[in-house]
């Protein structure tokens, strides 16, 4: 199966279109034609290969920000200050994220409360194998978060926006490395600091020093209560073993229904005008 991050697909057409710009008005034709585009061409890169697509979306509400109030918090405040209109551009991408889910012939996931990253995960630990032999898996997204999945022998990973696959010798140490120094794109400080200090100050630095001291093999040699503390904090919302059990049961329900048909692709087609698409209708 190839599983496609939605979300990172969508918004890489939308910063190609506006290249830089502020002010400037989506073309919401224009941004659905670049969407589309690029999910044919997944599909047709490596569909012979992986199989059935399958399209991971964001729901507005995490619930890593239910336990961490400060997960993600600076991405609001770099929409405030970017001068661009989000209010049409979550239009806009909502409107294309709901025609994916009504039309197109693809397992659409979307479950209350979890991101991409929880449905991937989730769906990478009950289908993923130990050893190579179970279905092929490809993760679509340069995001990576995703190389702890790379311990499963049967998951891939392929960047579609600089063209590369990701690959680690040692996701097991990456995972562990990760959880110590926190994820500053997530809003995640590192064991050492406090919950807030990208938003009321910085966070302490963590030192390779500190990393071998600690170890990434097997359970961390913590030094004191409070970094214990901060490692629990971490583990949870990097580690994608934890997400919640109803959400993964959600996630899993959602993923054994049948994908739509493709009785409506050509009258969509006709309505939206993807007449350049047109041609191309069998490949979706």
């Amino acid at each position: 199966m190839i599983i496609c991050d939605l979300n990172q697909t969508m918004i890489s057409n939308l910063m190609a279109q506006i290249g830089g710009q502020k002010d400037v008005d989506v073309n919401e034709d224009l941004l659905r034609h670049m969407v589309l585009n690029a999910i044919r061409g997944y599909i047709t890169k490596f569909g012979d290969k992986y199989g059935d697509f399958v399209i991971a979306s964001d729901d507005k509400h995490y619930w890593r920000r239910d336990i961490f109030p400060y997960y993600k918090a600076h991405r609001k405040a770099w929409r405030d200050q970017s001068g661009m209109d989000w209010n049409q551009i979550w239009s806009s991408l909502n409107a294309i994220k709901d025609e994916l889910k009504e039309v197109f012939p693809y397992k659409y996931i979307h479950v209350d409360g979890a991101e991409a990253d929880d449905v991937i995960g989730t769906l990478c630990h009950t289908h993923g194998r130990e050893l190579n032999t179970g279905e092929p898996i490809l993760i679509l997204s340069g995001d990576k978060d995703f190389i702890q999945l790379h311990v499963y022998a049967n998951v891939s990973q392929y960047d579609p926006v600089r063209k590369r696959w990701i690959k680690h010798s040692n996701p097991v140490e990456y995972l562990a490395e990760h959880i110590l120094r926190g994820d500053r794109g997530d809003g995640v400080p590192n064991v050492l600091s406090k919950d807030d200090c990208f938003i009321n100050g910085r966070q302490k630095p963590l030192r390779k020093t500190f990393i071998e001291k600690v170890g990434l093999k097997g359970e961390p040699e913590l030094p004191n209560e409070e970094v214990t503390r901060n490692y629990l904090r971490n583990k949870q919302l990097v580690d994608l073993t934890q997400t919640p059990a109803d959400i993964q049961l959600n996630i899993l329900e959602q993923f054994e229904k049948p994908a739509n048909s493709r009785d409506n692709l050509f009258n969509y087609f006709v309505d939206k005008r993807l007449k350049g698409l047109m041609q191309h209708i069998g490949e979706f």
